[in-house]
Parts: C-alpha cells; structure tokens; sequence
C-alpha cells in the first residue's frame, strides 16, 4: 500500500516513541545520591523529562532540598551526560506498537524523521540501543538545527533534510513544546496520551489525540486528506 507516498512524519523522542523516564531518574537519583541526597520519585517531576537534563538537574536538587549553584551546573550537566550514556536504554523501551506502526508508516510510503529537543548524539545513542534508528530518514536535536522546538525550523529544517514537502507533513508528539512547533510550522499535529506533559493531552489543542500508537495511521490519513 501508498497511502501515504510523499507524506514525511516527524517525531518527537522522549514520551512520544520512547519511554525514558526510568533511566533519566535513576542517572539523576544516583548524581543526588553522590551529594548526599535523597532521591526524587519518578511521580514528582516526570513531566520534566522533555525538557532536558538541565531542567531535571535544577528541579531534582530544589526537590531535595538542595540550593542549586550555578557555578556547579556545567560541571553536573557533564556528569549527567557521562552517567547517562553508560545506561541510555538500560530500562528504556518503546511504547506498545511503536516499532510496528513505524513501519506500516514507511510500508505505505511516508518518510520519518526525529525531530527532538534531546541532544542529537543522545537521541541517535537511544534509537541505536534499542534497534530504531534506521527506520528514520533524518534524527534532528537542537544542536543540528537553527532554532529548537517550539520553533518552526526544527520541523522544517528536518524536512528539507530528507527532501520531504511541508504542506504533506505531520507532526507527532506529547507536549506543548511539539504542538507549538507544528502550529509555527503550518502542519497538522497528533499528541499521544500518554507522555510526559503537565497539561492534559486533550487540553494541549492538537488536531488528534491517540491513545494507542496502532491508532496514528488512520490519523494522519485523515489529516493529509484535503
């Protein structure tokens, strides 16, 4: 089938195709566990994973009670990365009928691609431990692109990569930050129930919410219908 040849789909990484919250806990557990202090429950600031290590740094040491310096971030940020490559997929995995809707995606002609807010060599790091990445055309961070989500250009940019037509685009994620970007964009946008956003999917004001990923097929055809 080609249902939808020409059609380029982009994704976000972190709670969109992968659950990584277990192992971005347990690096910032074990950094807070080197300077005495108590771990954090995954409940407490799970919605934090997008928006990177930074932003999980801070909140992990406001939320044991450490006064965050500055001084010290670069320092830590580079021991989270460290500590975080050594176990990047450790407990990490898909959501249910990722991999099998990645490729009915691709079987009926449409491009994929990553578009991320996670560093490029971190995303390309997960995507290869867990067997992904050659099902995507491009995996775009910040870092390789000119502007981050929620900007336009981390989408488009991504596209013009793999030579993929914006007005046959569609953007999927789990957050403000993804809607943001495909609304900048001028594309369609799909949000997953089930990621890391503190603001209710249903609330987010996306063109399709999906439970299940075996839904986004039937989505994105009836987005890209004119």
């Amino acid at each position: 089938m080609t249902d939808l040849a020409g059609a380029t789909i982009a994704f976000d990484l972190d709670g969109t195709l992968v659950d990584t919250a277990p192992d971005l806990f347990a690096v910032l557990n074990r950094l807070l566990d080197e300077y005495g202090l108590p771990a954090v429950p995954l409940s407490a600031a799970r919605h934090l994973v997008g928006h990177g290590a930074r932003a999980m740094l801070v909140h992990g040491f406001a939320e044991a009670g450490a006064p965050w310096e500055e001084a010290q971030g670069d320092r830590l940020f580079d021991r989270f990365i460290d500590l975080y490559l050594a176990r990047i997929a450790q407990e990490s995995r898909p959501y249910p009928n990722v991999v099998e809707t990645l490729d009915r995606l691709s079987g009926e002609g449409a491009r994929l691609c990553v578009c991320t807010n996670k560093r490029t060599d971190l995303a390309v790091a997960l995507l290869d431990a867990l067997g992904l990445s050659g099902r995507f055309a491009a995996i775009s961070g910040p870092d390789v692109v000119s502007r981050r989500k929620p900007h336009a250009e981390h989408i488009r940019e991504t596209v013009a990569r793999i030579g993929g037509d914006m007005s046959r685009t569609v953007m999927v994620g789990d957050s403000a930050t993804d809607v943001g970007a495909a609304r900048a964009a001028g594309t369609p946008c799909v949000v997953v129930g089930f990621g890391y956003t503190e603001i209710p999917p249903a609330d987010l004001g996306a063109d399709a919410l999906i439970d299940d990923f075996a839904a986004l097929p039937q989505a994105v055809r009836r987005l890209l219908t004119p």
